[in-house]
């Protein structure tokens, strides 16, 4: 799910489209009737069909080579999907020059005629376009719309057929309907991806989503799998990773209790790993989270224990949300990423100003980031844009990862208060181990300060491009043996 990916089958589907229009045109004049055009409009609406339970293993195949990393692999599964798409829809893209050749009666009407059609089209792109996404694939899952709109356009192809060559030339394409229904109750079966360990999967209108349990402890991985957006295993909270890190945010400032956090705000809540830690190390503290997909919601709260009284859930934007909160926050959280990629519109000084305007005095403010080995741009990037509004800024490097924790500070601070506090804290006696792991865990890893680079602006957030640039040089500097 990135622009590149994006563009690269948009691009495809125009050029299938284009090809379409070419051959269909050419067959039009060579053979202007009505049977022509709807035998053509029924093997189109029949490959279309196919297309899911075709491409079912070899999707299954890329999603493990990209669990591995497995280039080749993955790179083969993608361009053979891709390549599923080339028939059916130069089928289809037939049928727009067809129809026009065979209602131009009159070279007068030429313009209206054409004119209705192209309208008509377009009108179909536009149900085409929201009918799947906010009804049908969160309803009944990709591959029932795919049937579900081949069964719309075979249904067109058979009547047209009938009418235009009669009853009897229509028969033998009825066995397209047979096939199809065949497929819906025998093929495809078995979930989406059969990953080891796989106790839940679904698909919502933002996310493929699904929960993986290994030795008492549940994963929630979202999409491609890369990145696990959150964890639960009812005996511990110490899963490691960046959740707890975020904990460590507000003890830059000196002489800090755990009771001083009073409210924190979390934009990219997920299952709820950060809150549930949160509570348990932060006594009376209020949490406010937004997480976009109401279905990721849905399973926090059955999977993930994500019921915590104190735990305010907003199914919204991040930003539109944060931004009209009346709270003020001693902790904002940002932890947002589809790995590899975090969202443009959290990155900016716009943004990081909405930030800073719903903090304590003494507030912090803490991101996730990712980074390569030697490859710092986008750390680099992120602090010299939030610098230019939080006066102090710290970085320290999760162990084993490739995630960095960026912390700012809306008063001036220093990395001497980190120490000082763990050391203060440990002595009490009476502080939950979780929170001196975090605190003691920050403080060894600190890293140097972010070199001074770009500013990212609503106008102008290059984020995409720069993580491109970073995982193209990754894998061209390690190669497949690296990986």
């Amino acid at each position: 799910t990135s622009n590149l990916v994006w563009a690269a089958i948009i691009g495809l589907i125009l050029l299938y489209l284009t090809a379409g229009y070419f051959i269909g045109g050419r067959w039009a004049d060579r053979s202007p009737h009505g049977r022509t055009m709807y035998a053509i409009l029924a093997w189109g609406a029949f490959t279309l069909g196919v297309v899911p339970y075709v491409a079912g293993p070899v999707l299954r195949a890329a999603a493990n080579a990209f669990d591995t990393l497995q280039v080749g692999v993955l790179a083969g599964a993608f361009v053979g999907v891709l390549v599923l798409f080339t028939v059916p829809i130069t089928l289809l893209g037939m049928i727009s020059p067809f129809a026009i050749r065979l209602a131009m009666d009159d070279a007068g009407r030429a313009g209206n005629i054409s004119g209705t059609i192209y309208g008509i089209s377009t009108i179909g792109s536009f149900i085409g376009t929201f009918l799947p996404t906010l009804v049908l694939i969160p309803t009944i899952g990709t591959t029932r719309t795919f049937l579900v709109f081949s069964a719309a356009l075979l249904c067109t192809a058979l009547a047209g057929l009938a009418m235009s060559a009669g009853v009897k030339k229509m028969l033998p394409y009825l066995l397209m309907v047979v096939a199809l229904a065949l497929l819906a109750l025998f093929g495809g079966g078995g979930g989406i991806k059969q990953s080891s360990g796989q106790i839940y999967e679904t698909e919502s209108a933002y996310n493929y989503i699904q929960v993986l349990e290994f030795d008492g402890t549940r994963y929630l991985r979202l999409n491609e799998g890369q990145g696990v957006h959150s964890e639960y295993n009812p005996e511990t909270l110490a899963y490691g990773g960046p959740w707890q890190q975020f904990l460590a945010g507000p003890f830059f400032y000196p002489d800090r209790e755990p009771g001083d956090v009073r409210r924190i705000a979390i934009v990219g809540l997920a299952a709820g790993t950060t809150a549930r830690q949160a509570d348990a190390v932060f006594p009376g503290v209020v949490i406010d989270g937004w997480e976009i997909d109401p279905a990721i919601v849905a399973v926090g709260r059955e999977y993930f224990d994500m019921n915590l009284p104190n735990l305010n859930v907003f199914v919204q934007d991040g930003r539109w949300g944060l931004e009209q909160s009346p709270e003020r926050y001693d902790l904002i959280v940002v932890d947002a990423y589809r790995p590899p990629y975090i969202p443009p519109h959290l990155t900016t000084q716009e943004f990081f100003q909405i930030a800073a305007d719903h903090l304590e005095p003494d507030g912090v403010l803490a991101i996730n980031v990712g980074r390569a080995p030697g490859d710092r741009r986008l750390i680099d990037g992120l602090a010299t844009t939030i610098g230019t509004i939080f006066p102090s800024i710290y970085v320290m490097d999760i162990p084993g990862t490739f995630n960095s924790i960026l912390y700012a500070t809306l008063g001036p601070t220093g990395a001497a208060a980190l120490e000082a506090n763990a050391y203060a804290l440990m002595a009490r006696g009476d502080v939950h181990p979780l929170l001196l792991e975090s605190l003691w865990l920050a403080w060894t890893n600190l890293q140097p300060a972010p070199a001074q680079t770009v500013v990212f602006t609503d106008d102008l957030s290059p984020i995409e491009w720069l993580t491109n640039n970073l995982i193209l040089n990754f894998l061209l500097e390690t190669g497949s043996e690296g990986l």
